[in-house]
């Protein structure tokens, strides 16, 4: 069952059930034992949908970055944090900025990827760790979403406001900020479209939806991503459309059929790779339409 194809939906929906602590690891172990038939153990079936962080695309390192962890201000959320800040070694004038937003599992390796990926198209790209005041990214996901569900919510979203800020101030930027979020990332995103009107460009992956009346004081333009199979976040999509619509927000919005929630993330076997590509070409697209 080494093959994406071979892995039944079931088990996808189990690892999504425990992701997002709807289920315990136990749970999750147990679950898998339905569907560990052909010769294949629950311990092997479970390091299918596990992230692998030997598939990341970029390295620490990559040629013509210039890479370091900066601290700074919270003052309505931990106080004091750090993120992860990459931009190219040797741009000609400021660039524009992208605050990269983590999944419910701290600054992990993928997404340390992801903000290389993003200084490698040509912008200042600053990822937080909303861990950090916890003692950082633990160097594990299981132990990582146990940390980040310690912190409170709201003032990990200050956190994050704070981050846009700072990235806006910085003398390596143009001024113009825009965000990209995953699942929980996708979740602040939304957010800070919401709270930070002065923001360039906000774009969710798959994420958690603000309200009706939150809707209402959107003036950033959004564009959002969703997978086809993710019914969980997918449920709330026609009412937030809705209350878009109602109050003339400008986005666009893409739904990828027949992929799973996480389908940007290259370390699991939720990846698609033609979906992953194409929402990046896309989110690349839409920041240089409104931040350079």
């Amino acid at each position: 069952m080494s093959n994406k194809q071979d892995i039944p939906q079931e088990v996808y929906e189990l690892y999504d059930a425990y992701c997002h602590g709807d289920i315990s690891r136990r749970a999750f172990f147990s679950g898998l034992g339905k569907y560990a038939v052909g010769g294949m153990t629950v311990t092997s079936l479970a390091a299918c949908v596990m992230p692998d962080y030997a598939k990341q695309q970029t390295q620490p390192g990559a040629d013509g970055l210039y890479e370091e962890m900066l601290i700074y201000n919270s003052p309505n959320g931990a106080g004091e944090m750090e993120g992860y800040f990459v931009r190219p070694a040797n741009a000609a004038g400021k660039l524009p900025g992208i605050v990269i937003i983590h999944e419910n599992r701290g600054l992990n390796p993928h997404i340390r990827d992801v903000t290389r990926r993003a200084a490698q198209a040509g912008f200042v790209a600053f990822a937080p760790d909303a861990l950090y005041p916890l003692g950082g990214y633990p160097g594990n996901d299981d132990d990582g979403r146990a940390m980040q569900a310690k912190r409170d919510r709201e003032g990990m979203v200050q956190d994050f406001m704070a981050a846009a800020e700072f990235l806006r101030g910085h003398v390596a930027v143009n001024g113009k900020v825009g965000c990209v979020g995953f699942c929980f990332g996708g979740a602040v995103s939304n957010l800070m479209a919401v709270r930070q009107p002065w923001l360039s460009a906000s774009v969710p992956y798959y994420g958690g939806w603000p309200t009706a009346d939150e809707a209402a004081q959107v003036q950033v333009p959004l564009q959002i991503h969703l997978a086809g199979l993710d019914e969980r976040v997918n449920a709330g999509w026609p009412d937030y459309k809705a209350a878009l619509d109602a109050n003339s927000v400008s986005y666009e919005a893409y739904i990828y059929p027949g992929v799973n929630h996480g389908f940007h993330n290259d370390t699991t076997s939720r990846y698609d790779s033609e979906a992953a590509k194409l929402a990046w070409e896309r989110t690349l697209d839409y920041f240089r339409l409104h931040l350079v």
